[in-house]
């Protein structure tokens, strides 16, 4: 269980590192393209992390019923 809580802990920042990175390659959009897009790049990745972690959660929670 205590692995289920870190899992939990670890989709939770980085959700909120998503929605920051998403805000400021919105702010930056009109300022610095090639920021945005890094930005959004990052965002990317983050949510491809978390996603990964959805997965892992889903089937961690199969397992313990």
């Amino acid at each position: 269980m205590a692995n289920l809580d870190r899992l939990l802990q670890k989709k939770t920042k980085l959700k909120q590192q998503y929605k920051q990175l998403i805000e400021d390659a919105y702010n930056l959009r009109q300022t610095d393209h090639a920021l945005s897009d890094f930005s959004e790049y990052q965002a990317t990745k983050v949510l491809n992390k978390i996603n990964k972690l959805k997965f892992m959660l889903r089937d961690s929670k199969l397992k313990a019923n």
